[in-house]
C-alpha cells in the first residue's frame, strides 16, 4: 500500500470535533504538515487552546480513523499546535498581581461572601486596583450580590491568548462560574472538572494589574481550596466566624488548614461577623444573638489579629440582594464597618510582606 495525503485527510474527514460537532477537516484542524515515510505518518492537530477538552479524545479518534480507514499497519505520529499559546505555569501566573487574599470560613452560613464583597469594594473606594474571584463553582453568589446575574463576560485576544474579560463594577473586577451558567440550575460537575474550570477563571483571564486579589472561597476544606493552593501563591487568608462556638469550631479548623506545614499561608487575620444586632430603629442597641466575643476570644487564644466585628443589621442583607452592598455606602454603620476592615488588611498584610518570606504555591498532593 502507499500513502499519499488525501487519504489521511479522507480519514481525518470522518472524525467529528466534539467542539461544535464539524469534522476536523471541516474546522481546519489538520495542519499542512502530513509527511509520510513508508508507512509512518506525522502531522499536527490545531486546538484552540491548550485547556482544550476534547485534546485527548480526539487525538485517540484520529489515530483509530486512520488504521480503520487505511490499515492498522499505519504507524501515526500526532503533535498538537494551539490557536491561543498555551497558559502560563502555575506560579508564574498573575505577575501583575501584588497580593491574593483568600476569605474563607470554616462552615457556610457564617457570611463570607457577604465579608469578601464588601471587603473588595472597601479596598476599591480605598483608591486601591481589586479584582474578586467567586472561587466557590457549586454555589456561586457573586453574580446576584453585585446585580448582575444576566452579564455574560466576553473573550478578548491578547499577546496571542483568547482571555476572559472580568466585568467590572463599583471598581472591583469580578468573575464567577454563576456568569456562565443558569442560576436555576445546579452545578454537577465531579472534582476534577470544578477544579479545571477555576483555573481557566484564574490563569484564562485578563485580570491585568491589581494591587489585591480578592478570593471568595467556598465552606469549608476541599478539592478547590488545594487546587486554589496549587495554582496561587497566596499573600495570606482572613478567616470569617460568627461569634457561635459551633462556627468557632469549624473556624479552628479552616486556621489549622492553611497552617498546615504542607500549606503554610499565614493568617492574616479573623473577622466576627454577625457580632451582634442591631435594630435600625435602635441604632445604639445590640443583642449578642450568637454569643459574645467569640471570634474576638480565638482571635486572641492564637494569637491572631481581629480585623474587625461587622454587626448583623437588616440592611447588609436587603443591600446584597439588591446588588448594593453595604460597603457601597460608607456613611451607614456597616459601610464604614467595611472601610475600617479593609484598611486593616492593608496594614496587616502590609506587614506580612515586610516580616515573612514571599508567596509560594503548595507543593501538596
Amino acid at each position: 500500500m502507499t500513502l499519499y495525503p488525501k487519504l489521511i485527510t479522507d480519514a481525518l474527514a470522518t472524525v467529528i470535533y466534539p467542539g461544535n460537532k464539524k469534522n476536523l477537516v471541516e474546522n481546519e484542524m489538520v495542519a499542512d504538515n502530513i509527511r509520510i515515510d513508508g508507512m509512518s505518518v506525522s502531522f499536527s492537530l490545531i486546538f484552540p487552546r491548550d485547556t482544550d477538552p476534547f485534546l485527548k479524545s480526539t487525538l485517540k479518534s484520529a489515530e483509530a480513523a486512520i488504521h480503520y480507514h487505511i490499515s492498522p499497519e499505519v504507524k501515526v505520529n500526532i503533535t498538537t499546535e494551539f490557536k491561543s499559546k498555551p497558559r502560563p505555569e502555575p506560579g508564574k501566573l498573575l505577575p501583575q498581581v501584588k497580593n491574593i487574599i483568600a476569605v474563607s470560613s470554616g462552615k457556610g452560613g457564617v457570611g463570607k461572601s457577604t465579608v469578601a464583597v464588601n471587603l473588595a469594594i472597601a479596598l476599591a473606594r480605598l483608591g486601591y486596583k481589586v479584582g474578586l474571584l467567586d472561587t466557590d463553582i457549586f454555589g456561586p453568589s457573586i453574580p446576584k450580590m453585585f446585580g448582575m446575574e444576566d452579564v455574560r463576560p466576553f473573550a478578548v485576544q491578547k499577546d496571542g491568548r483568547d482571555l476572559i474579560q472580568p466585568v467590572e463594577k463599583y471598581g472591583v473586577k469580578l468573575l464567577s462560574v454563576g456568569f456562565f451558567v443558569s442560576p436555576e440550575t445546579a452545578t454537577l460537575w465531579r472534582g476534577g472538572m470544578a477544579s479545571n474550570v477555576l483555573k481557566q477563571l484564574i490563569g484564562d483571564a485578563d485580570w491585568g494589574e491589581l494591587d489585591f486579589f480578592i478570593l471568595d472561597t467556598p465552606p469549608g476544606t476541599s478539592d478547590i481550596h488545594l487546587t486554589l493552593l496549587q495554582t496561587l501563591a497566596i499573600t495570606g487568608a482572613v478567616i470569617v466566624s460568627t461569634p457561635q462556638n459551633v462556627a468557632l469550631a469549624d473556624a479552628r479548623k479552616g486556621i489549622d488548614m492553611y497552617r498546615n506545614e504542607k500549606v503554610n499561608v499565614p493568617i492574616l487575620g479573623l473577622v466576627e461577623n454577625m457580632a451582634w444586632f442591631t435594630p435600625a430603629e435602635l441604632p445604639e442597641n445590640r443583642y449578642y444573638i450568637f454569643g459574645r466575643e467569640g471570634c474576638k476570644n480565638l482571635a486572641a487564644e492564637m494569637n491572631l489579629p481581629l480585623l474587625a466585628q461587622i454587626p448583623l443589621v437588616q440592611s447588609i442583607c436587603e443591600s446584597g440582594d439588591a446588588g448594593a452592598p453595604a460597603a457601597t455606602n460608607i456613611e451607614t454603620v456597616t459601610g464604614q464597618a467595611f472601610i475600617n476592615l479593609a484598611q486593616a488588611v492593608v496594614t496587616v498584610t502590609r506587614r506580612r510582606n515586610k516580616e515573612q518570606p514571599p508567596s509560594h504555591i503548595v507543593g501538596v498532593k
